[in-house]
């Protein structure tokens, strides 16, 4: 049946070859691929399009005879997938493909017409190019969900390619340091070194509970400079002791660190500031809401009024925010906590809602306001500011992992694909 099918193939694209008005041949067949063909006019505007991208970056092309080659590649690899995209149902409608050249005429500070009349300028085909441009973004289609499936990525990975980097770049991490010494005498008894010990432990508590560090260097440090607020000012790893670059390395700015013992005493050290490294932080908001949502038996004005009595009662302290909650929220998964959502970044939330708890100061109770969900009323209960450099940096590592894993993968998957199909070059 195989046999068959390739031989009315054959037969139809010689047929076309052959199509004469006059004494004009219409268009040939380059190419026979599975069901498919590749065009003569397509090699052309390809080839057309390739020469004219050279002239315009002063670029050098091979011999026209290897060009047409990588040309004819190009095309067989497009027909392929674009053959495959049929089969997985994958289109990209006009709406699609006008916002998609009005973003390339925007990287290009160009106007769709300017676009157009630049592309004819150059001898191409402007609807030869809008084609060309919606194939592109078939076959990425096709790409991404054929090749993405065949990319792992194990956690180890990311955990080594993270410390590699972190390495790379630890020569040119600097960092300011404030250091408070508790000192014990050269023949210290055991029992003056545990004392010592336990007065550092006790500052330590004291400072995480938001004790002035500068202060608690001033009153309580024997180090060279206390009188500074125990400032060491910046090093980098390699330029700070190795007990405190040890205990330095990895750790965020802001993070108190200790106590750390040497001969002459016990150290603590916050991290005052870094340099030489990215870091990044995030906005988290912790809130609370209930939803009302519209329905057949509750209209949407019916369930703005409900929550305008719900938080005049709140607010009158007639009942509690939680327990309302509890027994009228429709967000079935918040409700049994209260409305409580939790910590996140505001934006993961529907606009209104984001926009409502921007504004919100920490308590306030919002006025209903509505979303694609229903009606709602919120409150900020806290908010913090969360340090998501790790986090940035897995996130970055993954994606270059993937990315070279990604071209590996599409790379054999294209020669697999080619291998398998039926090709037949008719003009050479």
């Amino acid at each position: 049946m195989g046999n068959i099918v390739k031989f009315f193939v054959a037969i139809s694209a010689l047929l076309l070859s052959s199509v004469v008005m006059g004494q004009q041949v219409l268009d040939r067949v380059a190419v026979i691929v599975n069901e498919g063909v590749v065009l003569e006019s397509e090699v052309d505007q390809l080839l057309r399009q390739v020469k004219a991208n050279a002239a315009r970056s002063g670029a050098e092309l091979p011999a026209d005879k290897v060009l047409r080659i990588q040309a004819m590649d190009r095309l067989i690899l497009t027909e392929l997938q674009k053959q495959m995209a049929e089969r997985m149902g994958i289109s990209i409608s006009d709406a699609q493909l006008e916002q998609t050249l009005i973003r390339i005429a925007n990287e290009q500070n160009m106007t769709v017409d300017e676009l157009r009349a630049s592309i004819n300028a150059s001898g191409n085909n402007w609807s030869s190019y809008r084609e060309s441009i919606r194939n592109e973004i078939i076959t990425g289609e096709v790409q991404r969900a054929a090749v993405r499936r065949r990319v792992y990525i194990a956690p180890q990975e990311v955990t080594n390619l993270v410390e590699a980097m972190n390495q790379a770049t630890e020569q040119e991490v600097e960092y300011r340091l404030g250091h408070i010494l508790m000192g014990f005498r050269d023949n210290a008894t055991a029992d003056e070194v545990q004392e010592t010990r336990e007065r550092a432990e006790q500052l330590l508590a004291k400072l995480r509970d938001g004790a002035d560090f500068e202060k608690a260097a001033i009153t309580s440090s024997s180090g060279s400079r206390a009188l500074d607020g125990g400032d060491l000012g910046w090093m980098n790893i390699n330029s700070m002791p190795t007990l405190f670059a040890d205990a330095v390395r990895g750790k965020s700015q802001g993070e108190l660190i200790g106590p750390l013992r040497s001969g002459v005493g016990f150290h603590i050290l916050k991290v005052s500031e870094i340099r030489g490294i990215e870091q990044v932080e995030i906005s988290e908001v912790k809130a609370r809401h209930i939803l009302m949502a519209p329905s057949v038996i509750l209209s949407e004005r019916r369930a703005k009024e409900k929550l305008e009595e719900i938080r005049a009662r709140i607010i009158a302290g007639e009942i509690d925010f939680a327990d309302a909650a509890r027994e009228h929220s429709a967000d079935t998964g918040s409700a049994a906590n209260g409305g409580e959502l939790g910590w996140a970044e505001p934006s993961i939330y529907a606009p209104e809602f984001r926009s409502t708890i921007e504004q919100a100061e920490i308590g306030e109770i919002s006025q209903p306001f509505k979303t694609q969900f229903g009606w709602h009323i919120a409150q900020v209960l806290d908010r913090r500011v969360q340090d998501a450099t790790k986090r940035s940096q897995e996130n970055r590592a993954y994606q270059l992992l993937f990315n070279r894993k990604y071209q590996e993968e599409l790379e054999n998957w294209q020669q697999e694909i080619r291998d398998e199909a039926y090709i037949e070059t008719i003009i050479n």
